[in-house]
């Protein structure tokens, strides 16, 4: 069926007769006619009663008049759109680590994904390294970096959430009274360090000389399953806060370090690219939701 047989189809239901239907559409009374004859016989039925004066729809008239009303303005719909440039589809790809910051950008892709249901959003995990060597090649549209980095060939956006560094461990730990974590405090206890924050030497003016003494018993790149761990094995590990399950693990609890390392949280994509329509949404909600 096409469109331009359906809105002739839908002018003869409206004005209940061929030839005022032909005189409103600007065609003959018999090209008309012959239009609607080919509809019923590519549909195998009959789609009207003509009377003398006037013609009604029978039962199969009737069906293909309401879909065909819905067929036409969903035609017209996406015309529209496609003329004013206001199509948003496609996938948003983004990478990051685990932070209290992700909720800001997770609540601006949920009312992406509700406003536009044809968005399909993808949630890569992977250090800074990774990431960044994603979306040089393509594969990431935005990264979310965790900690200072260099972005000179990057375009981005500064979150105002912060990581702070800490420790977790079991509630029943030798240091579960502190209210605050020193590098001496952690001397030969056993201790899970993130792997990236180790492999970029994060800590290494934080522990000064007394990094070569601590207990470094296992590194992690998933929280979750570290804290596991911590719950088994009683280690101590050095996390961001914020990241703490107490829903799935319970008897942790998370106790700053001193002195304290914050970390900045940023949203980058690549300099000198054309961005989809989405990902153009995404950075105009995301600079939305900083200026509330």
């Amino acid at each position: 069926m096409e469109l331009r047989v359906l809105r002739y189809f839908l002018a003869v239901v409206q004005e209940k007769n061929i030839t005022k239907a032909a005189e409103k559409l600007l065609i003959s009374q018999p090209a008309l006619s012959k239009q609607l004859a080919d509809l019923e016989d590519e549909l195998g039925t009959k789609l009207f009663i003509r009377g003398h004066r006037q013609i009604t729809l029978t039962s199969e008239g009737q069906y293909l008049n309401t879909k065909a009303e819905e067929m036409v303005k969903l035609a017209e719909k996406i015309s529209a759109n496609i003329q004013s440039n206001q199509i948003i589809s496609g996938d948003l790809t983004i990478g990051a680590g685990e932070s209290i910051g992700m909720k800001r950008i997770l609540d601006v892709l949920g009312s992406i994904s509700q406003d536009y249901p044809d968005v399909k959003t993808h949630l890569i995990s992977g250090d800074a390294n990774e990431m960044e060597k994603s979306l040089n090649n393509g594969t990431l549209d935005f990264a979310v970096f965790m900690g200072e980095r260099d972005l000179d060939d990057f375009n981005y956006l500064q979150m105002p959430e912060t990581d702070h560094w800490g420790v977790i461990m079991r509630e029943d730990a030798l240091l579960a009274n502190k209210e605050v974590i020193e590098p001496k405090d952690l001397l030969n206890l056993p201790l899970l360090v993130s792997s990236q924050a180790l492999s970029g030497h994060r800590f290494d003016n934080w522990w000064g000389n007394l990094g070569p003494e601590m207990n470094i018993t296992g590194t992690f790149t998933l929280t979750y399953n570290a804290e596991l761990l911590v719950q088994s094995s009683h280690s101590y590990m050095l996390t961001f806060d914020h990241l703490l399950n107490r829903n799935n693990v319970q008897h942790l609890v998370f106790r700053p370090i001193s002195p304290q390392i914050i970390e900045p949280i940023t949203v980058v994509w690549k300099k000198n690219t054309v961005l989809s329509k989405v990902s153009q949404l995404f950075i105009k909600r995301l600079k939305a939701s900083l200026q509330k």
